[in-house]
């Protein structure tokens, strides 16, 4: 792949460099952990957790509609404190990623969909700022992967055409998307392949 037109390189951040903030089975484990009826849960988080990763209510108030809908024998920061622990690097390629980008001629930017506060946990408990120069954040910009709006609102912030950029996505149907926009997109499937995109792109 040619590299002669790209400025900047667009990333996910769960499924690639992290696990997910929030998935099915730390909610599975957690339903188990607090003795939350699980089918409950997951009906309740479908309906808004959508709503807290535009950044429309805080995680006190995603919480209070998933989980403290009944009263608890366990504290609100009970949980907080569970749910952020469940954030964890994937093998491999984090720890990389960071010695890579201070070989890179590009901007390097994320595009992730993210509730604000795990968002803001998970960029300083795993010093993500030595990875990207910027974070497009759903709960900053208000809208989430697949809505195009996103990819433009980022290359408009990082001034470039889609010819310019590559991004990076664990889901292929973000990839999918995102190659709509005229953007080489790449499904992220394990360390060994991306690494070989990368190393090829600089």
């Amino acid at each position: 792949m040619t590299s002669a037109k790209v400025k900047v390189i667009f990333s996910d951040v769960g499924g690639v460099l992290l696990n997910n903030g929030w998935g099915h089975q730390s909610r599975q484990k957690a339903a188990r952990v607090f003795g939350l009826d699980h089918t409950e849960m997951e009906v309740l988080h479908n309906f808004i957790f959508n709503v807290y990763e535009i950044g429309k209510i805080s995680l006190d108030d995603y919480l209070n509609t998933v989980v403290f809908n009944h009263p608890r024998h366990f504290t609100k920061e009970d949980f907080r404190t569970f749910m952020f622990a469940e954030s964890v690097e994937l093998p491999d390629f984090l720890q990389w990623f960071k010695a890579w980008k201070l070989r890179c001629p590009f901007r390097v930017i994320s595009i992730n969909n993210e509730g604000k506060e795990l968002n803001d946990f998970r960029i300083k408990k795993f010093g993500l700022h030595d990875c990207f120069d910027a974070f497009i954040s759903s709960c900053e910009v208000g809208m989430r992967k697949p809505d195009p709006g996103i990819f433009s609102l980022a290359m408009g912030i990082a001034q470039v055409s889609p010819e310019e950029c590559v991004y990076f996505d664990d889901r292929l149907m973000i990839v999918q998307a995102a190659d709509k926009m005229g953007i080489k997109s790449f499904h992220h499937q394990d360390f060994a392949s991306t690494r070989n995109i990368l190393e090829e792109l600089i």
